[in-house]
């Protein structure tokens, strides 16, 4: 599938702010399955300082300085992107848990796409026995890693409530689970949590769903704005394996990636320091329009 992605980021101040440094991730990269034929980031009002680099995980960073007062802030993301998403393995066919447990600790890889980046506590995901004890449920002994990871994910999307009143960005995986309602950033790092507990790597992406589904498939939750979902490896031959417990199904043509990372704060779309003494409104408003559609 070819897309048009807009995504329009507004920040109100209630003062000026006279100064902010900002971090954002908020351009998409090639990565296996995905080509971005052309992207740009427009902001306003202009930065007095623009510097565009990557990170350790390949995702895009834009680090923006304003040394002036401002009262508003406008990012605007303008891409097309092809994506290509490979069939997912079949999960039965892939290897017991236990197996891609022992492998993952004993990977001597350190690079972006290794599994050992993946398997500690993060800033924002600690080790949890209470859900640990639950995502165990989909992992028997022998289970294929796919297939109870799939399982996990279908049980996450039965078992949680999507509401964005909820909870908030800064929101703990132990809350969520205790609540069992959030939004996508939640089921993410819920998942995350109790993956990383029993020993199997998972990583948190960021990106886009495709905001108009084909005609007789359903609406995606989260398509208006940037989503998350989970990365799984499932071993070097099968590699990893996006899962979305949101929705319930494989990361596939709908799912547009943006940014990968241990946590939310490695795939954050906007970080940094603003100094100001008022509150601020934010909103986002997300466009993924199949070309030709």
């Amino acid at each position: 599938m070819l897309y048009d992605i807009r995504q329009v980021t507004e920040y109100s101040y209630a003062s000026p702010v006279p100064f902010a440094r900002q971090v954002l991730r908020l351009l998409p990269v090639d990565r296996p399955g995905q080509r971005v034929v052309a992207c740009e980031l427009s902001i306003r009002p202009q930065p007095t300082e623009r510097h565009d680099t990557r990170d350790f995980f390949g995702n895009w960073l834009t680090t923006v300085a304003f040394s002036f007062p401002h009262s508003e802030l406008r990012l605007e993301t303008r891409a097309r992107v092809l994506v290509e998403a490979a069939e997912a393995p079949l999960p039965m066919l892939t290897p017991p848990f236990e197996l891609i447990r022992r492998n993952a600790v004993a990977e001597s890889d350190l690079g972006p796409q290794s599994p050992v980046h993946f398997l500690f506590p993060s800033r924002l995901v600690a080790l949890d026995e209470v859900i640990a004890a639950y995502v165990r449920k989909s992992f028997p002994a022998g289970r294929p890693i796919l297939d109870g990871a799939f399982d996990l994910t279908k049980r996450i999307k039965a078992d949680f409530k999507y509401d964005p009143s909820a909870t908030d960005v800064t929101t703990l995986p132990a809350v969520a689970f205790a609540q069992k309602a959030g939004v996508c950033q939640d089921f993410a790092h819920v998942m995350i949590a109790g993956l990383r507990t029993i020993g199997l790597p998972a990583a948190y992406v960021s990106g886009f769903l495709r905001t108009e589904p084909p005609p007789g498939r359903p609406r995606l939750e989260g398509a208006d704005a940037t989503h998350a979902w989970v990365a799984v490896w499932c071993g070097r031959e099968t590699g990893w394996v996006g899962l979305d417990p949101t929705n319930g199904v494989f990361a596939a043509e709908d799912h547009v990636v943006l940014a990968v990372g241990r946590d939310y704060s490695d795939a954050a779309p906007a970080d940094g320091v603003i100094v100001t003494s008022g509150d601020h409104t934010l909103d986002v408003a997300v466009d993924v329009v199949p070309v030709g559609a």
